[in-house]
């Protein structure tokens, strides 16, 4: 069998060199190519061809939870692991809803980042033991209806996104520009959004949004 074809997402140089030195080492894998956006990744995905992609979630223009689900439909192939300093729970459902298939934390053992890339190729869910205990206790928080989170988990997969980017302080023309949505429908999210969590207007939004640690200015990668 050939090498793991492995592609690095990341803003920061240092961070995707130090993946590549990681990956080098290994025989079983190989960097193909990285990127510092989500833009980037797009592209350089759509050439390269890679079998996993190690993408972060704070990115220059749009949030790596967004590329996931682009690149999926684009590339259902594909398979994505996050790899992000951010640990709450709220990101994690996202990218595994998305359709990434690992989650690691820039914190954890190098070990687990090859163990992550390696299950991924399988096509294999991994999450990096921190993590792992997290989601169980939000999961068991959340059916028994004691976490602020069950408001969040009501929305729709398109309705969170949209609320994240509303959060974010994105205009309602800049996320239908970013959705490939008409104003109308982003209009209507909103709306939607706003029922959904018992909020009357868009700063209840971002009161509630920093409650359960969903902020995109600022985000940690």
């Amino acid at each position: 069998m050939g090498k793991i074809r492995v592609m690095v997402v990341d803003e920061h140089a240092i961070v995707r060199k130090g993946i590549e030195h990681l990956l080098e080492n290994q025989t079983d894998m190989v960097v193909v190519g990285e990127a510092a956006t989500g833009r980037e990744a797009l592209e350089n995905s759509r050439t390269l061809h890679p079998d996993v992609m190690l993408l972060a979630i704070a990115l220059p223009d749009l949030s790596g939870l967004e590329v996931i689900g682009m690149v999926r439909k684009e590339q259902p192939e594909l398979q994505i692991v996050i790899f992000s300093s951010h640990e709450r729970d709220v990101y994690v459902h996202q990218a595994l809803r998305n359709g990434a298939i690992g989650y690691v934390l820039k914190s954890a053992p190098s070990e687990s980042v090859l163990e992550a890339i390696r299950s991924a190729h399988r096509g294999e869910f991994f999450l990096c033991r921190k993590i792992k205990n997290g989601v169980i206790k939000a999961f068991l928080q959340v059916e028994k209806g004691s976490s602020p989170m069950s408001l969040y988990e009501r929305l729709s997969a398109r309705e969170q996104e949209v609320f994240r980017m509303l959060v974010g302080g994105k205009s309602t023309g800049q996320i239908a520009g970013l959705l490939f949505l008409s104003p109308k429908t982003v209009e209507k999210h909103r709306l939607n959004i706003l029922r959904k969590l018992g909020c009357r207007n868009l700063v209840e939004m971002v009161k509630y949004a920093i409650s359960i640690g969903i902020t995109d200015s600022g985000m940690p990668g």
